[in-house]
């Protein structure tokens, strides 16, 4: 049987943030928070299997992402985006709850972990670049561009393409080398057009946030994470290089390895693993 997913929006000051649960209620929560680009959309997957195995799971679009208002900010950072993240899940998860982030998402999920050590009982990364020097630069200047609308529409194949393309290489405009080509090929032709139409929604400031985890001092962070931790991947992930850094870094966290993202098991064999691990005392 396949679990529901609701949606609904929270007034965060003079904003509003948009959110997905699924679950049942729960003492201790699972707040996921998302990749970038896109929205907790993209995280659908994942929360059916852990809502199938009992766990209560809220999922903010992250500010400037998918439906949830910008900060206010020309230029925010990861803490500011944590701290949004963490204000929209304040009033549904008062106590304590757990942290799953993807990508931008496990930068945002880590400061929110450092910041509120009481509030968070365990941390799940899943997927996270170490990025330094000539490419942190590469990628700063070229990968999170700004697309403006325009009357010929060429923003609507521009984000196609961005999002296409991302499935394809590493980086995504890495279109002429071989060793920048990633192993499993294009999601189905649903799922783009649903990642697609998340971008499309946050085009004026979905960049904000990727250049914000490209500039956010990893290495430095992710040491002073104080909860159970554990680190999971994917082989197919573009950032698995990074892997066994990631949890080496993080004191006393456990790692697993994750199923190819285009393993039909895949999001079964990571809400396990999840599971498996938030359960344990």
């Amino acid at each position: 049987m396949t679990t529901r997913i609701t949606r609904g929006f929270a007034d965060i000051g003079d904003r509003q943030i948009h959110y997905r649960r699924a679950g049942p209620s729960a003492d201790v929560p699972l707040v996921a928070i998302h990749q970038s680009p896109g929205s907790s959309k993209q995280l659908e997957g994942l929360m059916h299997e852990l809502a199938a195995l009992g766990r209560a799971v809220i999922a903010p679009d992250t500010a400037g992402n998918g439906d949830s208002e910008a900060l206010a900010l020309p230029q925010p950072d990861i803490a500011d985006l944590a701290q949004a993240a963490f204000a929209a899940v304040d009033g549904m998860a008062p106590g304590q709850f757990d942290l799953y982030g993807s990508h931008t998402g496990a930068s945002i999920a880590m400061e929110i972990a450092i910041a509120h050590p009481t509030r968070v009982r365990k941390i799940v990364i899943d997927g996270m670049g170490l990025y330094s020097g000539s490419l942190q630069s590469e990628v700063l200047d070229r990968y999170a561009r700004e697309i403006a609308p325009d009357a010929e529409a060429t923003h609507l194949m521009k984000v196609w393409h961005f999002c296409r393309d991302q499935h394809i290489f590493w980086p995504y405009y890495n279109r002429y080398s071989a060793d920048g080509i990633l192993p499993d090929g294009l999601p189905n032709d649903n799922y783009m057009h649903d990642f697609t139409v998340e971008v499309l929604k946050a085009l004026r400031t979905y960049h904000l946030s990727y250049r914000a985890a490209f500039r956010h001092p990893k290495r430095d962070r992710l040491p002073l994470i104080a909860q159970p931790a554990m680190v999971v991947c994917s082989g197919s992930d573009m950032l698995f290089e990074y892997f066994d850094e990631v949890a080496d870094l993080i004191p006393g966290a456990q790692k697993t390895r994750l199923k190819a993202w285009n393993d039909p098991d895949h999001h079964a064999h990571a809400a396990g693993v999840i599971d498996s691990f938030l359960a344990a005392s």
